[in-house]
């Protein structure tokens, strides 16, 4: 479980009018964050997503640059939900591709680059993308079909599905569709106050990092009861890092690799 993952409600029209749209015309940033009522904190962020945008080249890969800003994005104006751990992009089930649908088939052709996976290639990346009418196919099959229950609840397992279909029904219920991404929220399980996101904290819901956090502290608690330890000894002392992981290959019986997360952070606002 070593990734950040949101899922990001948003149309298909939504990703033109809030992101490639502002690319051709960057003038309009003002109109929208007054139309939206964006505070000039997150118009700023907006801004710097947007600039970083026009500075993708046909050598990038997409989904480490146009699709992770498009997730960003959307966190201004939505709400997204956050799964530690839980990736569709981690399953090698085929049965799950059906409800995907692919950049090319419908981002305009200018802003397409020569790489795109269209899933997880690493951190700070865009994963698969639900269209608004498979959304709600997902959440019909979830409940009358065995194959696909059973790869959900291993994907987003220890109680993690109650959030992705919190997110699927989100979706739903205002006919919009559902992108993947990693490390758009970044939450600090053991000071949710010290969190970090590239887009609004404010809109990502509350339930996916509780659970994170609820499930830290348990796995502090077995460690301790296991090594003898007094209650509480542990956390005082905690020291934590932001970790890296490569989603190549990877499934859901498959644990990647861990490794030092780039300074992606620096790179898009120009802080660490």
């Amino acid at each position: 479980m070593g990734y950040d993952i949101s899922y990001h409600p948003i149309s298909e029209q939504q990703i033109e009018t809030w992101y490639f749209e502002l690319l051709r015309n960057p003038e309009k940033i003002e109109a929208l964050s007054i139309t939206h009522q964006l505070e000039d904190f997150y118009k700023t962020k907006y801004q710097d997503t947007l600039n970083a945008g026009r500075e993708t080249d046909k050598n990038d890969y997409f989904d480490k640059t146009h699709g992770f800003f498009i997730a960003v994005v959307q966190g201004f104006f939505e709400k997204y939900f956050y799964v530690r751990g839980g990736a569709l992009s981690f399953s090698q089930n085929e049965s799950l591709a059906s409800y995907y649908k692919k950049w090319e088939q419908f981002v305009p052709h200018d802003f397409l680059t020569n790489k795109i996976e269209n899933k997880l290639v690493e951190n700070y990346c865009s994963g698969v993308f639900i269209p608004a009418e498979k959304v709600a196919h997902l959440l019909e099959d979830y409940q009358h079909n065995p194959i696909i229950q059973a790869e959900l609840n291993t994907i987003f397992s220890d109680n993690r599905i109650s959030i992705f279909l919190n997110a699927l029904q989100y979706a739903k219920d205002r006919g919009l569709g559902l992108l993947e991404a990693t490390e758009v929220v970044e939450p600090q399980p053991f000071d949710l106050n010290e969190s970090k996101s590239y887009s609004n904290l404010f809109n990502c819901d509350q339930a996916g990092p509780l659970l994170y956090q609820a499930t830290a502290l348990e796995q502090i608690k077995e460690i301790e009861h296991r090594n003898g330890l007094p209650e509480n000894e542990i956390l005082p002392n905690m020291k934590t890092e932001t970790v890296h992981v490569e989603p190549v290959q990877t499934d859901t019986t498959n644990v990647p690799r861990e490794a030092k997360k780039r300074g992606f952070w620096h790179k898009l606002f120009g802080k660490n």
